[in-house]
């Protein structure tokens, strides 16, 4: 029987194969918890090309810049099914159908989560870094060697035991894989610095570009790098900006002077040459007209075919460059191609081929290693939706949801990331347009027609147990013949009575429910209605408010624009109507006067007026000082006091 020895010796002294090659992999194959060799010249990319390289390191930064800046949450998964689809259809392509549907799954299938452990992992990974800079090594390691090494520490007693508290983003260029054969191909990692340290398997989340090379050594562990497909366009880029810089240090003169009547001699030279500096060198003097003792002429030194021929091959090593990363060439600050509306589409293109799909590996990478440690159904999601240049297909979503009869109201909000009541009935029920009509033209028995079907809830104050005890302003007038004011507490009703200049409450029945509406009467409050609107469209309004209320209001916009629009809750749709009005200045009705003051009035009441002290840090989470501010705020409250008082007298 031929030993381990006799099978080594006979594949080493085949003719047919490369000798190293093949030691490379019986070892490989045989002995085991050996190093395996990393094809990739990994210092040659990052030295040459992030260190030397203009181009790459432009590359590098525009991906990290734009992926640092996309935000994450962290769920808990209740509908595996659902997961399942989900995570089939989230590819992050910003169309409006795929969107959609994968935004229904998502809140089928996830639960969001605050505060957890994990939150606190990731917003701040190691004592060193924040998640951003962090995020940014990792990225900026994996465009330039293919390969990103995450190494995790966690304590060895106590009750975190099998979590990790710290993550470090290992160096890629001298990471190396121990290998435990075909059986088990990666055993641990070393790295050599100052010594050698061996790192488990287990505490290391290696996440790898795509690599085709199988040799047999293992060498296709280690993810291929970009640059090795662009190694020859970085090599091309990095001589044609050396060549660049040594004409420009080692140029002789521009051009040479030749007398056509005999050789000139040394002090008619100088002379000349004394002439030419005082008459036409400098600035001031460019494009005066040169006379001449004698007759002479020029011969330019200038860029010859192949100095302009390495021109062409630099600006298409640019390109080559781009192309790899999937970076459009336009952000690299390109003149010649770059106008606003491709430089938008550009964005747009980077986003969409270059930054999602890279966080999208990252994520699904940390939700196989990092994630089940805090608990099996816990996942990471990235959120998209808060991109800039992807707006405008959000836009369509709203489009397509405000024509989605067949989806409830809830299920309308759910899909947009708004907050929704699933104890709230008619919430939950579909609201059908009067003008679809079954195409057999059968008699039917059609319900009272639906002027307004409802899309919204519009709630005066984000406190989340009013919200379940109440409709507050519901604007729906399928109840009732006219109704527009509905509420669930008759207190409520008579507020909004004295809102539009009146007083008292009367009551009606909806689906076996009281509800209230204001005044002592219904045709008490049509007729109130009727003012309002006209007070509402008539031309004199109010726009003398103070700077410090739009101030407050701008206030809650910069926040929206700088956390997004799910991070920065308070502000319902009428709030942010109000928002906006305060901040273009538009002259305010006197209804509207009413409902800022009432409003205001309500939520200083509940000490909205204040931060919550758990939210000092946050403010923006705050959801009724986010409320009250967005409104006006105090300097809002005194003085449409004030005003009200100034109208009644």
């Amino acid at each position: 029987m031929a030993t381990f020895f006799d099978r080594l010796r006979s594949i080493i002294t085949s003719k047919s194969q490369n000798t190293s090659e093949q030691y490379n992999r019986a070892i490989y194959n045989w002995l085991g918890n050996t190093i395996v060799w990393n094809s990739e010249n990994d210092e040659t990319y990052i030295n040459d090309g992030y260190r030397k390289n203009a181009t790459i390191y432009s590359i590098v930064n525009i991906i990290t810049k734009a992926a640092s800046t996309i935000p994450y949450h962290i769920y808990r998964k209740v509908n595996d099914n659902s997961y399942k689809r989900y995570k089939a259809m989230s590819s992050g392509i910003a169309d409006p159908n795929v969107m959609l549907k994968s935004n229904m799954l998502k809140k089928h299938a996830l639960v969001e989560l605050e505060h957890t452990d994990l939150h606190k992992l990731l917003e701040r990974p190691n004592p060193a870094q924040s998640y951003a800079t962090w995020i940014t090594e990792m990225i900026a390691f994996g465009k330039l060697t293919g390969n990103r090494y995450i190494y995790g520490i966690g304590p060895e007693t106590g009750e975190n035991i099998n979590k990790y508290t710290e993550l470090y983003i290992m160096p890629s260029q001298i990471m190396e894989i121990n290998s435990g054969g075909i059986m088990k191909p990666v055993e641990s990692y070393t790295i050599e610095y100052n010594g050698t340290y061996h790192i488990p398997a287990n505490q290391m989340c290696h996440i790898k570009d795509f690599n085709p090379f199988y040799d047999g050594t293992g060498s296709h562990l280690y993810g291929q790098s970009p640059l090795k497909a662009g190694l020859r366009s970085m090599t091309t880029n990095n001589e044609a900006t050396e060549s660049g810089v040594k004409f420009l240090q080692n140029q002789t003169a521009r051009g040479l002077l030749m007398s056509d009547e005999g050789d000139l001699n040394e002090v008619q030279a100088q002379q000349l040459k004394d002439k030419f500096r005082k008459e036409h060198q400098g600035s001031k003097k460019a494009g005066d007209i040169i006379i001449t003792p004698k007759k002479l002429s020029w011969v330019n030194f200038g860029l010859n075919a192949s100095d302009m021929s390495l021109i062409e091959q630099y600006n298409a090593s640019i390109k080559d460059l781009c192309n790899i990363y999937n970076v459009p060439v336009q952000l690299l600050n390109n003149t010649e191609s770059s106008t606003y509306n491709n430089m938008k589409e550009a964005k747009k293109a980077l986003y969409q081929n270059c930054v999602i799909p890279e966080l999208m590996k990252i994520q699904d990478e940390l939700n196989r290693w990092l994630a089940p440690m805090y608990g099996d159904d816990i996942c990471i999601e990235y959120d998209f939706s808060v991109i800039p240049e992807l707006q405008e297909e959000t836009d369509k979503i709203v489009d397509q949801m405000s024509k989605a009869w067949w989806l409830t109201p809830n299920e309308k909000r759910a899909a947009m990331s708004y907050d929704h009541d699933e104890q709230n009935p008619i919430l939950n029920d579909y609201y059908i347009p009067a003008n679809l009509i079954p195409a057999s033209g059968d008699d039917i028995d059609m319900p009272d027609v639906v002027e307004t079907p409802i899309n919204d809830i519009e709630v005066d104050i984000d406190n989340e147990d009013k919200k379940k005890n109440s409709i507050t302003h519901i604007n729906i007038k399928s109840l009732v013949s006219g109704m527009t004011d509905v509420f669930t507490t008759q207190q409520e009703a008579e507020d909004r009575a004295v809102e539009l200049g009146g007083s008292g409450s009367h009551q009606h029945t909806y689906d076996g429910e009281p509800v209230f509406m204001p005044f002592e009467s219904h045709d008490e409050y049509m007729d109130a209605v009727d003012n309002e609107k006209y007070d509402e469209y008539k031309a004199e309004g109010y726009s003398d408010y103070p700077q410090s209320a739009t101030n407050n209001a701008k206030r809650v916009k910069n926040w929206i624009d700088k956390h997004g629009r799910d991070e920065v809750d308070g502000m319902t749709s009428i709030g942010l109507s109000r928002m906006n009005q305060l901040i273009a200045r538009e002259k305010l009705s006197l209804s509207t006067l009413k409902r800022t003051f009432s409003f205001l009035s309500r939520t200083k009441g509940g000490g909205y007026n204040k931060i919550n002290p758990k939210f000092k840090d946050t403010p923006w989470r705050d959801k009724g000082y986010v409320a009250f501010l967005g409104w006006g705020g105090q300097s809002m409250l005194t003085y449409s006091e004030r005003k009200l008082n100034q109208i009644k007298e």
